[in-house]
């Protein structure tokens, strides 16, 4: 895979009060694309941000049914990843990739 395949994969970094007190374990939350697989997350965020990773978790969110106008509407499905670090390494996603 490329680089740009990388950054296609980690679509953006979720900066929430969960994802913030994860971070607090070692974990950094990232929103990825849908057809991601866990071993493909592990490797772009290595090749990315230098970083071991210990292990990742994915979570998919189904997208809220909502009203916009009285007509009804849908979120989309959103998948997170929780990427677990090694001791010692840190990602500070404040900053731009």
């Amino acid at each position: 895979m490329s680089r740009s395949d990388f950054y296609d994969l980690l679509r953006k970094p979720v900066i929430t009060e969960k994802a913030t007190n994860a971070s607090e374990n070692g974990a950094v939350v990232f929103e990825v694309s849908m057809d991601a697989s866990k071993p493909q997350i592990k490797k772009a965020v290595e090749e990315l941000f230098k970083v071991k990773v210990k292990g990742v978790n994915t979570v998919i969110a189904k997208g809220k049914t909502k009203r916009f106008k009285g007509k009804i509407g849908k979120r989309k499905d959103v998948k997170k990843a929780y990427v677990m670090l090694e001791d010692g390494n840190t990602i500070d996603v404040s900053t731009g990739l």
